[in-house]
């Protein structure tokens, strides 16, 4: 896992289908060619997490529902 910068081209984010209204606390991700960026859905223009898709699956895998 590492810290990324945007990729040249567009990427298309989407929040978790658990987002509620609230627009003070969420985290979108985007799927590009063979890593998922992560971002502060506050800060679109900020840092990104990039995860393997490897990665991505066991991250969700772990997460409890809610």
């Amino acid at each position: 896992m590492s810290a990324a910068q945007p990729p040249a081209r567009k990427s298309k984010w989407f929040k978790s289908s658990y987002s509620g209204g609230n627009a003070t606390e969420c985290l979108e991700a985007a799927y590009t060619p063979g890593v998922v960026l992560i971002r502060d859905s506050k800060q679109p223009l900020g840092p990104r997490l990039q995860l393997s898709r490897r990665a991505w699956a066991q991250f969700i895998a772990d997460v409890p529902a809610c």
